[in-house]
């Protein structure tokens, strides 16, 4: 084993960073089966890239939060491990590429030495928590949603209820009823309330984008604050037990929710209480450490074009409720931009603002209280870095994922047409540098990181083929989403689908309708007073594949002509685990077990040892090619194959068995008791898979 070293003081983010380092050299001495590897990594933030042999490194920021010294520290780091270009993303997180595998341990604890971590940012995981960009300055809000967010983030990250769970798991923070935290698409948000002068939430479940998208359902209309981390537990261990595993186009919570319905899923959530050690945990809001703004002199400073500043003014300032200061949007075309710029704003805001800045779900940057007599210096400083073009959240502000320029599931350029787009709208459409009705949205692929789907005009990459199978970039043209606020949204209709150089001449006609024909309409109710086949009969002929030049066989931002390749997604990839290492797996989880028993945290120590129960039963189910699936399936089927039919002797059922973790309250005395069960079970299982084993080598012989 590599003897890496850090300089951690956290012990056990320390013992993380070690893991990692160790695990890699296990995987390059062939002792890791590669797709364990691979969901090993994930939840560390290390992602593969479309690029081979080369790392994209996901930087968790929770609600988009990020201080002075964290962007200098993840400038550092850029600098020294990628190529010193950061990503923002529409989860309000950094990406960074090209990096080499063998570095990131050494990466991850340069990032940690300003509390910033790769912890859960990809994976099978509870995913960064986002909020409202506003949060806490928000004019209309009832109160902060920040301290709740920080509170239910620090909760679940490590948490052994959710590290390896069949997908992704996303939850959003909203400040007010406009929902700018986008709740209705997320699999748990809350969505800021008050009764009575009492702080609460309303709370969602199970939204979701993707290809098959759908609308969050009311879970609680509303629950006071000290609930919602319970409320998240409850739902976690549901989605855990009975989510699916093996299709991975299925194993989003939305498809559990569809499948047994709202009631079931509350019966089942109930069922769990017992098992939940804290019924009520109280989140003191008044301990936050909110950022406060400096006291300085306001200097004299020149505007140069003042048109373009005025310009800049009506559309990139945020009002504040704190009285005397704005907030500034800053655009970041596609969310890019580079570490000296990243330098320079960390100085900035440290000398004139609060010494943070706020990343946006639009892959922008918010900069907060920021004295009203000092916006005209803040422009005239931000210009210097490019950072002061018009139309902050508006129609010109377009979101896009990378799509095939890094992601291995591009099917075609997102950020190539997101450019050509932009340069559309502000050269021939400049009343829309101040429209905010209008939201563009842009995907490589179904998976919808671009959020396509919800967007009033959306984009989705994909392919066409002539007649003579010549195979061209194409567009799925999508059209009358958007968010309605409170927890409402709808999701857009899939129009046409055309050659991905003829979405330009797209955009134009839907505009030039929409400016002929909705009379002050706001889009979505535009497109639903029209219906889908108008939209269709006007866009149709641009699918025509009979007619394709040269020029449409090559995607936006490239020379070459256009090749489909798609790698395999590791957002949530499936794990089908070798034997042997299942067994180290459930070993693993008892030691983490025992460590939690000592440090009397019973609850997660209980968790480890239902998770090393359940990977051992999986583990014999495999050796029988037995396909497995849900938890629930897999202790239903370990019954039937091994118990019933008395190949294995438990002394009950292991229904019985296992189950104890949701009839029993999470003490000490059954905390002892059940990591000793499933360390015999373990024991067992090995000992009748050494015997069939044998058996099976005699036979052979």
């Amino acid at each position: 084993m590599q003897s890496f070293r850090t300089e951690i003081e956290n012990p056990i983010v320390e013992k993380d960073i070690i893991e990692l380092a160790n695990k890699i050299e296990l995987f390059h001495n062939g002792k890791i089966d590669e797709e364990k590897f691979r969901s090993l990594r994930l939840a560390r933030g290390v992602y593969g890239q479309r690029q081979e042999g080369v790392q994209m490194i996901r930087i968790k920021i929770p609600y988009g939060k990020l201080m002075s010294n964290q962007l200098r520290r993840i400038s550092e780091v850029s600098d020294e491990y990628s190529r010193g270009r950061l990503h923002i993303t529409t989860r309000q997180d950094i990406q960074i590429h090209y990096v080499d595998l063998d570095r990131t341990p050494e990466l991850w604890s340069e990032l940690e030495k300003d509390d910033v971590t790769l912890r859960e940012a990809c994976g099978n995981v509870v995913r960064n928590v986002t909020a409202s960009e506003t949060a806490g300055i928000d004019v209309n809000e009832p109160f902060d949603v920040s301290p709740y967010a920080d509170a239910l983030y620090k909760f679940f990250l490590r948490n052994p209820i959710c590290q390896e769970m069949g997908r992704k798991f996303k939850v959003s923070f909203s400040s007010t009823d406009e929902d700018t935290g986008l709740s209705y698409l997320h699999d748990i948000g809350y969505i800021a309330k008050t009764e009575n002068g009492v702080r609460g939430f309303k709370v969602l479940v199970a939204g979701g984008l993707g290809s098959q998208p759908r609308h969050a359902e009311v879970l609680y209309d509303f629950v006071e604050t000290d609930k919602i981390i319970p409320i998240m537990e409850g739902v976690l261990r549901v989605f855990d037990r009975y989510g699916e595993r093996k299709s991975r186009a299925k194993a989003r919570m939305k498809f559990l929710l569809k499948d047994i319905g709202l009631e079931a899923f509350k019966e089942l959530i109930a069922q769990e209480q017992k098992a939940i050690e804290f019924k009520s945990v109280v989140i003191d809001a008044d301990a936050y450490v909110a950022s406060k703004p400096v006291e300085v002199e306001v200097p004299e400073v020149t505007i140069k074009d003042q048109k373009a500043f005025e310009l800049w003014k009506s559309t990139n300032l945020i009002p504040q409720k704190q009285e005397g200061y704005v907030a500034i949007g800053v655009k970041v075309l596609l969310g890019d931009f580079y570490t000296d710029k990243a330098r320079l704003l960390a100085d900035l805001v440290d000398n004139y603002a609060a010494g943070e800045v706020r990343l946006t779900l639009r892959q922008n940057i918010v900069i907060p209280f920021v004295k009203s007599e000092l916006v005209p210096l803040f422009y005239t400083e931000l210009e210097k870095l490019g950072f002061v073009e018009a139309g902050y959240n508006k129609a010109v502000d377009i979101t896009a994922c990378p799509g095939t320029d890094t992601c291995n599931l591009g099917i075609a350029s997102s950020t190539g047409i997101a450019e050509e787009l932009e340069r559309v709208i502000t050269a021939e459409y400049p009343q829309y540098l101040k429209n905010e009705d209008l939201v563009i949205k842009i995907s490589g692929c179904m998976n919808a990181c671009g959020q396509h789907n919800m967007a009033n005009i959306g984009f989705q990459g994909m392919t066409v083929r002539t007649p003579d199978k010549l195979v061209a970039p194409a567009l799925q043209v999508l059209l009358g989403g958007g968010n309605l606020g409170d927890g409402n949204g709808a999701f857009a209709d899939k129009v046409v689908k055309v050659p991905s150089k003829r979405g330009p001449e797209a955009l134009r006609r839907i505009l030039n309708d929409f400016e002929a024909n909705a009379n002050g309409k706001q889009f979505v109710e535009y497109y639903k007073e029209k219906g889908e086949k108008y939209f269709y009969d006007f866009l149709n002929d641009l699918q025509d594949v009979t007619n394709l030049t040269q020029e449409d066989f090559i995607d936006w931002g490239e020379e070459e002509k256009y090749v489909k390749e798609i790698g395999i997604g590791e957002c949530a990839g499936v794990v089908i685990d070798l034997i042997a290492t299942l067994f180290l797996e459930s070993e693993e989880k008892i030691e983490n077990a025992k460590i939690s028993f000592d440090d009397k945290v019973y609850s997660s120590a209980i968790y480890y040892a239902y998770t090393s129960l359940v990977n051992s039963a999986k583990a014999l189910l495999l050796a029988e090619n037995k396909k497995t699936n849900t938890h629930a399936g897999i202790i239903s089927q370990f019954d039937e194959l091994f118990v019933s039919s008395g190949k294995i002797d438990l002394g009950v059922t292991f229904s019985d068995l296992i189950y104890q973790i949701n009839k029993f309250a999470p003490t000490q005395d059954f905390a002892s008791k059940y990591i000793e069960n499933a360390n015999e079970f373990l024991q067992k299982v090995r000992t009748y898979r050494e015997t069939q084993t044998n058996v099976l080598d005699k036979k052979a012989v």
